[in-house]
């Protein structure tokens, strides 16, 4: 019986979600919206989490040349580290603030988890000589999202060394990993039209850098926190030029590379609003909400229309040799 092919890039999809739950989330503390939306959209992120790692082990252990194939592959082996990165940022946002200690213990698990996977990915790019025609924005998930992530998420357990140490890793991380994919952007042929919704990956760093920095000031918006948020400016204006690209596009479940990046967009603009409060303040983090709601749900509608009609999967995998 041919087996249902799940792609790493799926990891994506709770992903998004856990984005969108943190951007409500923040509106919620602020006193903006009801705080059950936000866990509401943390608690489908997680099983969301559950269903595409059970979906995944179901097709690669049985097939470990699928799954190592997965793990070398210079375009899809980064949206692995989703794995491990999204129940780090679920942890810290959905158990942390009810159980500080289970979800310290989770951070921690899911950290090492990222570390390594960062690592030992990292090797495999030196060693496996990739073509630079093969690397795309998503190369920034397993050590810049990841350790961006990482720092928000032991500062908000209290482990604040541990958060500094991971901060440095995730910005030195941006500021090597940017060069070379801006490079590849600007000088090579373009992506293929099913890596053209990782362009959006590009405003992630800097919105995770400046989420990084808020936690880590306690909310204060610094000299660091405006860096971050500058360079990000620009990014988002030249989103605005590659609408062209996203409007051209068909559906695919790769489409849900854009819902991250731009729900951590949206939870740095709402941090930013609370920390100046300009008149009308309220307004503005309404429309923030509205918009980034509107791109994530109608992504997720879009999935699940495309599900019903039996074009939401890739084609089976046909039947292992004996």
């Amino acid at each position: 019986m041919a087996a249902v092919r799940i792609p790493a890039y799926f990891f994506g999809i709770p992903f998004g979600l856990a984005g969108l739950g943190n951007t409500w989330i923040v509106a919620g503390r602020d006193g903006d919206v009801p705080t059950w939306i936000g866990n509401a959209l943390l608690a489908l992120a997680a099983l969301t989490w559950l269903a595409v790692v059970v979906a995944y082990a179901a097709y690669a252990l049985p097939r470990p040349r699928a799954l190592v194939g997965d793990l070398v592959d210079p375009v899809a082996g980064a949206f692995v580290s989703l794995a491990v990165i999204t129940p780090m940022l679920l942890a810290a946002l959905g158990v942390a603030p009810h159980n500080l200690g289970v979800g310290r213990v989770l951070v921690d698990v899911f950290l090492v988890l990222t570390l390594v996977f960062g690592g030992w990915i990292t090797g495999q790019w030196m060693y496996g000589r990739i073509d630079i025609d093969q690397i795309h924005p998503g190369y920034f998930l397993p050590t810049v999202a990841g350790g961006l992530i990482a720092s928000a998420a032991a500062s908000a357990v209290g482990q604040h060394t541990l958060a500094n140490i991971m901060l440095g890793l995730g910005l030195i991380c941006w500021f090597l990993l940017g060069s070379l994919i801006l490079n590849r952007l600007f000088t090579r042929p373009p992506l293929p039209a099913a890596l053209v919704p990782t362009l959006a990956i590009e405003v992630a760093p800097p919105a995770l850098a400046a989420l990084a920095l808020f936690v880590r000031s306690g909310g204060r918006i610094d000299i660091w926190v405006t860096l971050a948020s500058g360079y990000g400016l620009l990014l988002v204006l030249a989103q605005i030029r590659l609408l062209p690209l996203y409007l051209r596009l068909a559906f695919a479940p790769s489409l849900w590379a854009l819902t991250f990046p731009w729900a951590a967009v949206a939870t740095t603009a709402l941090r930013w609003i609370t920390g100046y409060e300009p008149p009308g303040h309220r307004v503005y983090t309404y429309l923030v909400l509205a918009a980034v709601s509107a791109l994530i749900g109608g992504i997720a509608v879009w999935s699940i229309v495309a599900a019903a009609r039996g074009r939401f999967l890739p084609p089976a995998a046909p039947p292992a040799a004996a």
